[in-house]
Order: C-alpha cells, then sequence, then structure tokens
C-alpha cells in the first residue's frame, strides 16, 4: 500500500442548496480528499487551521487513518467558504470568501512526509505547488488541481507546475480556460504537450473524461435520485482515483480506467448529503457494490 500525501485547504463552508443548508460545516479539498483517499491507502495531510477549529472535525480525521501530524493550528480563524447553489447544481456561486489563516499558509513538510509514493496537491498558489515539489523527494506519481483564480493571474507558473506532474485533475470550465479554447480535444492536445501524461476533466453531472496520449477514456457521472450538495465532489473524486491508485502500485491503462471509476463512485456518495456526512457513514463494501453497479452501467457488447 503506498504513501499517499495531500496539500491543500482545510475549512468551515457554509453551503445552501435548494434541498438544505449547511452552517459551518467541515469542508476544504483536503479534507474531501483525504477522506476520500482514506477508503484505500494511508494518507498524510497537510494543511492550516485556526484556533477556532473544532476538535471535533480533527477527531473525525484520525478516525479515518488519516495522518494529520501536517495539519497546522494557527492563531486566527479557520479558512472560510460560503455559497450556494441553484438547481443547475454543478456550479455553486461564491458568496463569501475569508481565507484567514489559509492567507499566509506555507507548507511545512515534516521530515517522515518527504518521500510519499503519490503526492497531491491541492488547489492552492501554483508558487505554494512548486515549493511543496521542491522539498519532497520525486514520488513515483504527482497529480494537481488548480482554478480559474490561478489560471488567469499566475499561468506561467502554474505551467512550470504542470511540467513536473503526472496527472492534472480539473473542471471542463478551468480546462477550456487553461487552453484558452472551448473544444476540449484541442485543450487536452496543448496540456499534454506541456508536461502531464493525463489529463482529467471533471464535468460534473455529466462525468469525467479522461486524456492521455494514446487514448480518450469517459466515464459517466452515477445516476443518483438524491442528490443534496455537490461541495467536494471534484475533491472526492480525486482522493478515490488517486487512493486506488496508491493502493495498487498499478498505473496501467486498465488501472487508471478503474481509478477513474473509483473517484466517480467516491464522488456519488459525496453528493447525497451535505459536507462529509454520506462519508462518515459509508462502508467499504458500498463503495465495491457501486462500482459493480458503475461496470453495468457502462458495459456494451462489441458488434457481432
Amino acid at each position: 500500500m503506498g504513501k499517499l500525501l495531500v496539500v491543500g485547504s482545510v475549512a468551515l463552508d457554509t453551503v445552501k442548496t435548494p434541498f438544505g443548508e449547511g452552517n459551518e460545516v467541515l469542508g476544504g479539498s483536503a479534507t474531501y480528499f483525504s477522506t476520500s483517499a482514506s477508503f484505500f491507502t494511508s494518507v498524510a495531510l497537510i494543511a492550516v487551521v485556526g484556533e477556532d477549529f473544532p476538535q471535533q472535525h480533527i477527531v473525525f480525521l484520525k478516525s479515518r487513518g488519516i495522518d494529520v501530524t501536517g495539519l497546522e493550528r494557527r492563531p486566527g480563524a479557520t479558512f472560510r467558504w460560503k455559497g450556494e447553489y441553484t438547481h443547475q447544481l454543478n456550479e455553486a456561486k461564491t458568496l463569501d470568501t475569508k481565507l484567514n489563516v489559509f492567507e499566509t499558509f506555507r507548507p511545512h513538510i515534516p521530515d517522515a512526509y518527504r518521500s510519499p509514493d503519490v503526492l497531491f496537491l491541492g488547489n492552492i498558489d501554483p508558487e505554494l505547488q512548486l515549493d511543496v515539489l521542491r522539498k519532497v523527494e520525486r514520488p513515483a506519481l504527482v497529480a494537481c488541481d488548480t482554478m480559474n483564480f490561478w489560471i488567469n493571474g499566475k499561468r506561467e507558473a502554474l505551467w512550470k507546475v504542470l511540467e513536473q506532474v503526472d496527472v492534472l485533475i480539473i473542471n471542463d470550465g478551468e480546462a477550456r480556460a487553461l487552453g484558452q479554447d472551448s473544444n476540449l480535444v484541442k485543450v487536452a492536445k496543448l496540456v499534454l504537450s506541456r508536461g502531464p501524461k493525463h489529463l482529467i476533466i471533471k464535468r460534473g453531472e455529466y462525468g469525467v473524461l479522461m486524456f492521455n496520449e494514446n487514448q480518450v477514456f469517459g466515464a459517466p457521472a452515477f445516476p443518483l435520485e438524491d442528490v443534496r450538495d455537490p461541495t467536494g465532489a471534484g475533491d472526492t473524486f480525486a482522493g478515490g482515483f488517486l487512493g486506488y491508485l496508491a493502493a495498487t502500485g498499478n498505473r496501467s491503462p486498465e488501472a487508471m480506467k478503474q481509478a477513474i471509476v473509483f473517484g466517480s463512485v467516491m464522488a456519488s456518495f459525496t453528493v447525497e448529503s451535505f459536507s462529509l456526512d454520506r462519508l462518515r457513514i459509508l462502508d467499504y463494501k458500498e463503495v465495491q457494490t457501486r462500482f459493480r453497479e458503475f461496470k453495468r452501467l457502462t458495459h456494451f457488447e462489441d458488434i457481432q
């Protein structure tokens, strides 16, 4: 089982959807990612929280076997995000962002974390992503996320990061902004020419596309009757995807496809409830069952 390290945000979210709301609930990219990945492999987390961060959330992370040695608690307030979704659940409208202690976050890498097998650089400043890459021994697999704020504001630094990563995981809007083209196939060609071996584009309710030199692979989103809160679905996807790859150590084309489906499975559970409430009660047998349902959903025979 490979060691997986994630560097990202731990936050308190206030979220409203047509199906309810959550006030100051546990959130943040690294939180969703590490919780999801913990179903497959051992995860270490690097992030920062304020002195107001509830201890119960740290207890929860530890209960999932997540190593929180790298979770710094600093004087000040925890990063907070407030957002709202309409019935069009693909994208949240951000109502308020307070970076608080996250604004001056400089990832400190404990010695025990310096040689991970797999590294995930969450959605943070590309300069910080580069700093982390300088501080760790080159892992067997490096993946990263980003967002429009960095794509538009720190494009050159971001390209330097992408030269050093194996997998870029972003949504379709971010992909178009990065590639400066509306056609995702053309975007993929450009991105793959700049460093990453794989580009994974998250498309919300329309599923996921994976591009690499040899193939394009697509997986649908799992059809759900009950979608309550899409917050963190993309990070949960990344956690399932990389958690599975870290657990198996397998990087074959078939393993990558299986990892995509495991990521999609984990995301499908997350959206069924607010915050990480569905993942708190999730059992790995449910993960396996839904993986098989995914297989049935997408399987068809060749033409005779």
